[in-house]
C-alpha cells in the first residue's frame, strides 16, 4: 500500500451549546456491556457542490455540532465505573474533533481502480481507551477536504455506547440541526432491561459462548455496490421459491455460500452456520424509537447441513434466511438480554469482560431500513440539495470468520451496497468472484485494512 494521502490538519474538542445539569449519569445496559469488545466507524461522503463546508473553525457545521450535542449530553460525557459496571458521567467534556486534508478528488478515492492504494481507515479519528479513561473521548469525529472541494466526515465510537442504528440517528440529528430542520428521531435514554426473569429453558437458549480470540490474519474489507435493476431481476428469479425474499435475503445467500467457498472444506454430515444481526427496536412491545440511545441488537444463529447447502438452489438458501428472520419472536429477544444481563461475576455484580460478537462465525448484518421514503444514512444532508455520495461502516475487532453488512445505497430501491470484511487472501478471492461479478457490481474501496 502506498503512503496515506491524508494529513491530519489539528485537534480540538467541541463541547454542547448548553451546560449539561451537574451530576447526570447514563448507566450501561447489560447489552451495552456484551458490544464492548468492538468499536463502530462511519464514514459519510459529500461531493460539497453548494460549499456548504468551508471552515470548521466558523463554519455553521461547527455551530450546528455543538447545538446537536446539547441534545446528546451522553456523547460528551466520560465513562466512569464506580460500582464496577459503566456509566456515562455527563459532564460536557466534549468531543474530539480532527481536521484532515487528503490529497486527492473524492471520486478518486472512490474510485474502482484504488484497490489496495487508499484506507478508509486514514479517514477515521480514534484512539482507543486508555488505562486512565476520565479525560477519553468515546465519540471521535474527523473531517475531511479533499481536493476540489470534497467532504468525508468520519464518526468513530465505542459499541459500548451506541449500535448502528444510534450512531446513524446521531449524524442525521447533526445534519438536520444545521439546516434548522427538527430531529426526527431525538435521543431516548433509558436502557433496555428485562421485567422479569425467563424460565431457564429460554433464558439459556442464547448461552452459546463467544469468543475473545480475534484471528491473527489480517482483516481487510471491500465494498460492493449492487443497482436497483440487477437485485430486482435477481429477485423476480427466485420468486417461484421465495416470493417475499427481500434483497437482504437475496445477497445474504449470496455472499454466504460464496464465503463459504473460500473456507476449508467440511464433510457432508457437518454443518455453515451464519450468525445474523439485526435492529430489535420494532420487534418487542412497547417498540422502542429508532432514537433510542444504546445496542438494541439481537444476534441469532442459523445452520443449514453441508449437503443441503451444496444442492440447494440460491432461491432455497435465501428462502431459508427468509423465513428464520421471520420467526424470531420477541421472547427470544428478550431471553438474549437476559442472558447478557446473567454475564456477571458470582461476587459483586461487575458485567463479565466482553467478547467477540461479530466474526467469530460467518456474521451477517441486517440493515434494511423501515420505510422506503426515509433513511438514516442517506438522508444525512447538509445542504437541501446533496445526499450524502457514499456512507461507508465498518466495525473493529472483527473475528477471523469474518462480517458481511447489507446496507442501504444512495439509488434507494432494491439497490443494496454490501461491505464485506474478510481475512486479506479471502477477501481478494471474493473480489474476483465470477458468481458474485456476474451482478455487475461496482467495487470500490477494495482491500481497505481493518486497522481499528
Amino acid at each position: 500500500m502506498s503512503a496515506s494521502k491524508v494529513t491530519q490538519e489539528s485537534k480540538l474538542t467541541v463541547v454542547s451549546s448548553r451546560p449539561v445539569s451537574y451530576g447526570k449519569t447514563h448507566k450501561l445496559s447489560a447489552l451495552d456491556h456484551g458490544m464492548g469488545f468492538h468499536t463502530l466507524h462511519f464514514i459519510f461522503y459529500y461531493k460539497n457542490k453548494d460549499k456548504w463546508f468551508e471552515s470548521f473553525e466558523l463554519d455553521p457545521l461547527r455551530e450546528s455540532l455543538s447545538e446537536v450535542l446539547s441534545v446528546y449530553p451522553t456523547i460528551t460525557g466520560r465513562l466512569g465505573n464506580g460500582d464496577g459496571n459503566w456509566e456515562v458521567r455527563c459532564n460536557d467534556a466534549g468531543v474530539r474533533v480532527i481536521k484532515a486534508n487528503v490529497d486527492t478528488t473524492l471520486d478518486e478515492w472512490l474510485s474502482t481502480s484504488s484497490h489496495f492504494v487508499y484506507d478508509e481507515a486514514d479517514l477515521i479519528a480514534w484512539d482507543h481507551m486508555p488505562l486512565d479513561y476520565n479525560t477519553w473521548s468515546p465519540f471521535q469525529i474527523q473531517i475531511n477536504r479533499f481536493k476540489e472541494g470534497g467532504v468525508a466526515i468520519g464518526l468513530s465510537c465505542s459499541h459500548m455506547l451506541a449500535d448502528l442504528t444510534c450512531a446513524s440517528s446521531f449524524f442525521k440529528s447533526w445534519s438536520q440541526t444545521y439546516r434548522h430542520f427538527p430531529i426526527s428521531h431525538p435521543p431516548f435514554c433509558t436502557p433496555i432491561t428485562t421485567s422479569s426473569p425467563l424460565p431457564n429453558n429460554i433464558a439459556n437458549s442464547f448461552s452459546k459462548p463467544q469468543t475473545s480470540i480475534i484471528s491473527s490474519k489480517n482483516m481487510a474489507t471491500s465494498t460492493f455496490k449492487f443497482s436497483n435493476s440487477i437485485i430486482k431481476h435477481c429477485l423476480s428469479k427466485i420468486q417461484n421459491t421465495c416470493p417475499n425474499a427481500t434483497p437482504f435475503d437475496f445477497l445474504t445467500a449470496l455472499f454466504w455460500t460464496r464465503v463459504i467457498h473460500l473456507k476449508p472444506s467440511k464433510s457432508q454430515s457437518q454443518s455453515h452456520s451464519l450468525s445474523i444481526c439485526r435492529d430489535f427496536r420494532k420487534l418487542i412491545k412497547p417498540s422502542l424509537p429508532i432514537g433510542f440511545f444504546g445496542n438494541a441488537l439481537h444476534f441469532s444463529e442459523l445452520s443449514l447441513k453441508v449437503e443441503d447447502m451444496e444442492n440447494d438452489e440460491l432461491g432455497n438458501i435465501a428462502k431459508q434466511i427468509h423465513n428464520h428472520l421471520k420467526e424470531i419472536t420477541e421472547e427470544e429477544i428478550l431471553s438474549s438480554i437476559e442472558w447478557f444481563e446473567s454475564q456477571k461475576e458470582s461476587e459483586g455484580g461487575k458485567f463479565l469482560t466482553p467478547k467477540c460478537m461479530y466474526g467469530s462465525e460467518l456474521t451477517c448484518v441486517y440493515m434494511e431500513e423501515e420505510k422506503e421514503t426515509e433513511s438514516l444514512l442517506y438522508d444525512a444532508m447538509f445542504s437541501d440539495n446533496e445526499k450524502p455520495a457514499h456512507v461507508s461502516c465498518r466495525v473493529g475487532n472483527v473475528g477471523g470468520e469474518g462480517l458481511i453488512m447489507v446496507m442501504p445505497s444512495m439509488e434507494r430501491g432494491f439497490a443494496r451496497t454490501v461491505i464485506a470484511m474478510l481475512p486479506e487472501e479471502e477477501l481478494e478471492k471474493l473480489s474476483n468472484d465470477q458468481e458474485i461479478l456476474k451482478l455487475e457490481p461496482t467495487i470500490i474501496l477494495a482491500g481497505c485494512r481493518l486497522q481499528h
